[in-house]
């Protein structure tokens, strides 16, 4: 197909159809007529893109498409068969694809917290700086672990959950930035190995652990899932592949929000955890064994669930009805 021809035939339906979708206000007949032209431009679309993928052409057609199928759509209605469809297919193949970078950033933060922990032991100036002697005591002995019952439940819970979801969301959303993710991870890991060495100091290591381990198995792992996630993001944007810059950071963008979606849910089990398991009169072996095996959900979802999703071709990001178009990359 000779695409200069094919573009010069259709080009005064194609200006029609830009003029009509920038429209305020349409008569009856002119939202009619926007119809025909859409689906005559989406038809003009995909026969370009199988006969004469020209880049030039490709995008333009692409924002056409897009901007009329807005327009002649509205808002696109969610069924339940979609909600069921994201969380069984588009969260868990995100998170799959994120699975090495979690990985990395989990042993980076682990590392780190160690690191932390056995400077301050050693480093009475770190120690000191933390807190008198009398405010670190009171710290190990009672704040540590009076911190999980000191509120209502459910009030609890609510609050650990807004604050978790909240850091999340900021990690992933930020991540074009690429230091909002990093600070992050790095504040928290120095907070977590900070707190170990006061109880390490206080022979109370074993309560730290006994502590920690209900809700911050699976709690952590969010964390560092959305670090992840927020770094990723930043790295597309440094090396975007074949794919052109903001094709990149649009596709690894809607996928990544998946994440966020993912992990709002898994917090906000973590907080229930946190609020009712941790603090409640049980066998700490008891405590423990939740927090193991919410932690083997959520990598069950990821590994199993998601691969499975992957293995079938699907990315994490919206399909083409879902997400109205994206453009196209050619070459």
């Amino acid at each position: 197909m000779d695409i200069d021809a094919f573009s010069a035939a259709r080009r005064d339906q194609w200006d029609r159809l830009d003029e009509l979708t920038r429209r305020r206000q349409l008569t009856g007949s002119q939202a009619d007529e926007l119809v025909a032209l859409y689906r005559g431009a989406a038809r003009d679309l995909s026969r370009a893109r199988t006969q004469a993928p020209d880049p030039q052409v490709l995008a333009e057609l692409s924002r056409l498409v897009v901007a009329a199928r807005a327009r002649v759509t509205g808002t696109r209605e969610v069924r339940a068969s979609d909600l069921r469809r994201y969380l069984a297919q588009t969260v868990p193949a995100a998170l799959y694809r994120l699975r090495w970078w979690t990985l990395g950033v989990t042993l980076a933060e682990l590392a780190i917290a160690v690191v932390v922990a056995v400077w301050t032991l050693h480093s009475p100036q770190a120690m000191s700086a933390l807190g008198s002697p009398s405010e670190l005591s009171a710290y190990a002995n009672d704040a540590f672990e009076s911190y999980y019952s000191t509120y209502a439940p459910s009030e609890f819970a609510s609050q650990v959950w807004t604050n978790n979801a909240r850091i999340a969301v900021l990690c992933v959303a930020g991540g074009i930035t690429g230091v909002l993710p990093a600070y992050v991870m790095w504040a928290n890991a120095v907070s977590l190995g900070q707190a170990a060495a006061i109880m390490v100091d206080h022979d109370l290591l074993g309560l730290f652990f006994a502590l920690i381990s209900p809700h911050g198995l699976l709690e952590l792992t969010c964390v560092f899932i959305a670090g992840a996630a927020g770094l990723k993001l930043f790295w597309t944007m440094l090396v975007p592949g074949p794919r052109p810059r903001a094709v990149a950071l649009a596709e690894e963008g809607r996928a990544l929000i998946a994440v966020a979606v993912g992990m709002t849910g898994a917090l906000a089990v973590a907080g229930v955890i946190e609020a009712f398991v941790t603090p409640a009169p049980v066998p700490w072996s008891l405590k423990i064994t939740v927090g193991v095996l919410a932690l083997v959900v959520l990598w069950t979802y990821t590994l199993v669930v998601g691969g499975r999703a992957v293995r079938s071709g699907v990315t994490g990001d919206l399909d083409e009805e879902e997400a109205g178009a994206v453009a196209v990359a050619v070459g």
